[in-house]
C-alpha cells in the first residue's frame, strides 16, 4: 500500500489545525449576514458563493460549518444562525420540497442530526426522523438498495450511486432514536448490494450501478461524473473511502475493513506528488486537468474514522496520511483572504464535462459547499476527539 511520495510530506501540526480552524471560523462569522435565512450555493463562482433558498441536495453543509464553527469558538452568533436553518429545514422535509431523491443524509445529518446532538433542538430531532422516512421511501425490495434519484417505476433510473454511503448514518440514527429497526435493516441492506457491486478488480470504483428492475439482479456500472465510464472518479473513490468506514462503524462486519483498505490504498496509490486528487483518478502529473481538493478532504475524514477501528501500525498509517494530505490542503488549497472568495478550500471540481460523459460544466475550480464542510470536518477531527454528526 502507499505512494512514494507520502514519505517525505510532513503532517499538519496540531498548531495549525488551530490556525486554519480559527480562519474558517471567522470566515463562516463573516458570512452569517448573507447565509442565514439563505444557503450557500453548492459551488462558488470566481471564488464567491452567491445565495439560494433551501433547495438542492447541498446546503446541509453550509449549516454543518455553522455548527463545527460553533463547536470550536461557541460564538452565539453560530448557534443562532444554525438553529434558525433548522426551522428552514423542517419547513422543507414537511412540505416536500425538492426532497424526491436520496440525499436526506446530505441534508439532515449535519443540519439537524448535529443540532440535536449539540443542543437538544427537538425541532431538528423531529425533521431528521421525518428524512429519515423520506429516505426509505426509495428502497428497492427488488435489488435491495435505496434508488438514488427518479422515478421509482422508470428502468432507466433503477440504479443506485456511491455517494449514498454518506446518507446512510441518517438511519442508523433514526432507528436508535425511534427505537424501530427498520430503517437500519434498510441500511444495511443498502451497505452491501452498494459494496458488492461498485467496486472493481483493480479497486477502483463506479460511480453509479444499474440493477434489472424485474429481478432485481446487478446490470452494470456506469459514470456520470467521471472522466469515463472505466476511469475513477476522484470524488467516487472519496465517497467510498468515508462511506466504508462509516459501514463498518455501524455494522462491524470485518469485511469492509478490507473493502475500506482497498479502496483506500487505489486513492492513495493514484494521487499526485502534492497529495490532492485531479478531478478523476485516471489523471496524474502533468495533465493539465483541475483538481478536487474536496475529494482529499472526503478521504482524509474517511482515513480518520476507520483508524479507530484499526490495529495500531494500520491506524496510525491511515491517521499519518490524513495529515499529510490536509497538510497540503491547508497549505496550498485553503482561503487564507476573505477578499479572494468567500469559500473555505479553492480548486474544487463538481462536474466536468468530458468525451465520455454526459454531466453539465460547472463548479469546476472553484470553492464547494462539502469540500468546505469536509474540510472542517477533517480539521475538527485532528484538533479534539469529536462526536461525529453522521
Amino acid at each position: 500500500m502507499g505512494n512514494e511520495c507520502l514519505v517525505e510530506k510532513e503532517c499538519i501540526t496540531r498548531e495549525e489545525v488551530k490556525e486554519a480552524l480559527e480562519f474558517a471560523s471567522e470566515q463562516i462569522i463573516r458570512n452569517l449576514g448573507e447565509f442565514t435565512d439563505q444557503f450557500q450555493n453548492a459551488f462558488s463562482e470566481n471564488g464567491f458563493y452567491k445565495p439560494i433558498d433551501n433547495v438542492g441536495w447541498t446546503t446541509g453543509f453550509w449549516t454543518g460549518e455553522i455548527w463545527l464553527a460553533y463547536e470550536f469558538c461557541g460564538d452565539k452568533r453560530l448557534l443562532k444562525a444554525a438553529n434558525s436553518q433548522v426551522g428552514s429545514f423542517y419547513n422543507r422535509i414537511v412540505n416536500k420540497v425538492d426532497v424526491d431523491h436520496h440525499d436526506m443524509g446530505f441534508l439532515y445529518t449535519p443540519s439537524c442530526v448535529a443540532a440535536y446532538k449539540l443542543t437538544g433542538n427537538l425541532e431538528a430531532r423531529e425533521a431528521a426522523i421525518l428524512a429519515a422516512d423520506q429516505l426509505i421511501g426509495r428502497y428497492q425490495p427488488k435489488g435491495k438498495f435505496i434508488q438514488a434519484w427518479g422515478s421509482m417505476e422508470d428502468v432507466k433510473d433503477y440504479r443506485l450511486i456511491i455517494d449514498c454511503l454518506l446518507n446512510l448514518p441518517l438511519l442508523y440514527w433514526a432507528s436508535k432514536e425511534t427505537g424501530n429497526d427498520k430503517y437500519q435493516e434498510i441500511a444495511d441492506k443498502h451497505i452491501h448490494t452498494a459494496l458488492s457491486n461498485v467496486i472493481r478488480e483493480d479497486d477502483s470504483t463506479w460511480h453509479t450501478f444499474f440493477f434489472n428492475k424485474e429481478t432485481g439482479m446487478p446490470n452494470h456500472g456506469a459514470t456520470c461524473q467521471g472522466y469515463r465510464d472505466g476511469s475513477a472518479w476522484a470524488r467516487g473513490q472519496a465517497w467510498g473511502i468515508y462511506g466504508t468506514a462509516l459501514a463498518y462503524r455501524y455494522t462491524k462486519r470485518k469485511e469492509y475493513i478490507d473493502i475500506f483498505k482497498r479502496v483506500t490504498n487505489y486513492f492513495i496509490g493514484h494521487l499526485p506528488e502534492d497529495l490532492v486528487p485531479y478531478w478523476d483518478l485516471e489523471f496524474l502529473r502533468g495533465d493539465a486537468e483541475p483538481r478536487d481538493s474536496s475529494s482529499a478532504s472526503i478521504a482524509a475524514c474517511g482515513m480518520l474514522e476507520m483508524a479507530k477501528y484499526m490495529e495500531k501500525e494500520e491506524a496510525d498509517y491511515y491517521k499519518q496520511t490524513a495529515k499529510k494530505i490536509m497538510k497540503s490542503v491547508t497549505d496550498h488549497y485553503s482561503v487564507n483572504d476573505y477578499k479572494i472568495s468567500n469559500g473555505l478550500v479553492l480548486h474544487s471540481t463538481y462536474s466536468k464535462h468530458s468525451p465520455y460523459n454526459t454531466c453539465g460544466h460547472y463548479g469546476v475550480d472553484e470553492c464547494n459547499s462539502w469540500g468546505d464542510y469536509f474540510y472542517m470536518e477533517a480539521l475538527t477531527r485532528l484538533y479534539k476527539d469529536w462526536n461525529l454528526y453522521w
